[in-house]
């Protein structure tokens, strides 16, 4: 066993097959995300019966995260489809009349945006390469000024970095896709564009009100006001995904590695797992190598320790998806072991009081040179809250329940181990093994029990 940070899969189009798939968890898959914004639930729904058919195949636990679209905003369309150009300093009204735009004004279909904005605000187009600025707001048009000026042509969405946006958090869409997922049992549900720690509130009021079934929620921070609200944010989540593209898009991109570096340690004070996502190997969407850069961009979220990397394009439409698995399994594996960059000092964790048991557990393996932690793992808050102390050894979760084996697959460090037998005998020495773990000593963590062991 050589590898904490754990990967998180987009599956699309170039790995839904039973065999890629099955080579993809064998490479070093730990968790499937299944985006919304693309299929439609019934085709999403039958890859969540595959992952789960391929992953009991397999034996080996492989959590599914759900990604539901969010309030994506896009302007109307234009009167050809011919790309208008749009020229600095020249005026452009943004408005709420259908008709097709020119290169003077175009529709702003959402009315939450047109009342949400303020003289001052930008409005970002093309992945910000067209800015606008906010002239004068009135109830049924936006008067701009173009600052930076490119090509536009219709339906291209937009980014608001200056606004909060008084808005459902979850479309008409959403909910359709949201009240489908939920069927499949899930184990993450990822929400986009989260705001406030009342669009979390009112996704978990949704879910709770159509099943039982304790669904995790990610938020994805995407925009500057959900990072200056992270620590609301997290603490009403369940986990956190950094989704640097659109953050690189309403932020500075200067600021994103510095943003991202806070996010991380925020969520380990507050005992959330945090996913590193976007771009991480884009270059292998055709290319059978990574660049320097990426390589260089996986390792640094390792040595942030981040719970997850995670792939997009490159293997959802990639040539060789497997190929990317096994290339961010291998860059991870050796970051992991940098111990210069990353030394394991269990006196200097953030803001966690001296008495805290889970740095009290990390305190006593590291003091007494333990080879793994054992946790019997009835839920998933205590491995979660030893593993955000980032010990250097192993966590094995034994798990009775294959949902908190999934969730906890997420997680950094944490390997989780199905076998209820397993909390009868209050033996785990026989079953760790499979891990590669040594002869050595054992930290036992059973309920608010904590011992110390040894494996020979």
């Amino acid at each position: 066993m050589t590898r904490f940070t754990k990967i998180t899969a987009s599956i699309g189009p170039n790995c839904e097959d039973k065999d890629t798939l099955k080579r993809m968890i064998e490479a070093g898959v730990n968790m499937c995300r299944l985006n919304f914004s693309h299929d439609t639930g019934d085709v999403q729904g039958a890859k969540i019966d595959l992952i789960r058919a391929v992953s009991k195949e397999l034996n080996i636990p492989v959590g599914i995260i759900v990604d539901i679209q969010g309030p994506k905003h896009r302007i109307g369309i234009f009167e050809t489809e011919n790309h208008y150009p749009l020229k600095v300093g020249q005026k452009f009204i943004l408005d709420s009349d259908p008709t097709p735009g020119n290169e003077t004004r175009v529709q702003l279909p959402d009315a939450d945006v047109m009342k949400s904005l303020n003289i001052g605000d930008r409005v970002l187009l093309n992945d910000g390469k067209i800015e606008l600025r906010v002239d004068a707001v009135f109830d049924d048009k936006i008067e701009t000024t173009v600052v930076r000026g490119d090509e536009i042509w219709s339906r291209r969405g937009f980014n608001l970095p200056d606004t909060d946006i008084n808005t459902d958090i979850l479309t008409a869409k959403d909910r359709g896709d949201l009240e489908y997922a939920i069927t499949k049992n899930p184990d993450y549900v990822a929400i986009s564009f989260v705001q406030r720690a009342e669009d979390i509130a009112n996704v978990r009021d949704f879910i709770n009100e159509r099943t039982s079934h304790p669904v995790k929620i990610i938020a994805k921070i995407e925009r500057p006001n959900a990072v200056e609200r992270i620590v609301d944010i997290a603490t009403a989540a369940d986990a956190i995904m950094i989704a640097r593209g659109d953050l690189a898009v309403e932020l500075p991109f200067e600021q994103v590695p510095a943003v991202s570096r806070h996010i991380i340690r925020e969520c380990r004070k507050l005992n959330r797992p945090v996913i590193m996502a976007t771009q991480m190997l884009s270059s292998m969407v055709h290319s059978e190598f990574p660049t320097r850069a990426e390589i260089s961009d996986v390792a640094n979220a390792a040595y942030l320790r981040a719970d997850s990397t995670m792939t997009s394009e490159e293997t959802t439409i990639g040539d060789n998806p497997v190929n990317v698995i096994e290339t961010m399994n291998k860059i991870l594996s050796y970051s992991d072991k940098d111990t210069i960059e990353n030394p394991y000092d269990w006196s200097r964790i953030d803001n966690v009081p001296e008495n805290d048991w889970s740095r009290s557990v990390s305190s006593m393996a590291y003091l007494n040179k333990a080879v793994a932690i054992v946790v019997f793992a009835r839920d998933t808050d205590t491995a979660v809250q030893i593993s955000c102390r980032r010990p250097d050894i192993p966590i094995v979760a034994v798990c009775g329940d294959e949902r908190v084996a999934n969730q906890l697959s997420l997680v950094r460090g944490v390997f989780p181990l199905i076998d209820s037998s397993l909390f009868g005998q209050r033996l785990a020495f026989e079953s760790v093994r499979q891990f590669g773990i040594g002869f050595g000593k054992l930290v036992i963590v059973d309920d608010d029990k904590i011992s110390l062991r040894t494996l020979d």
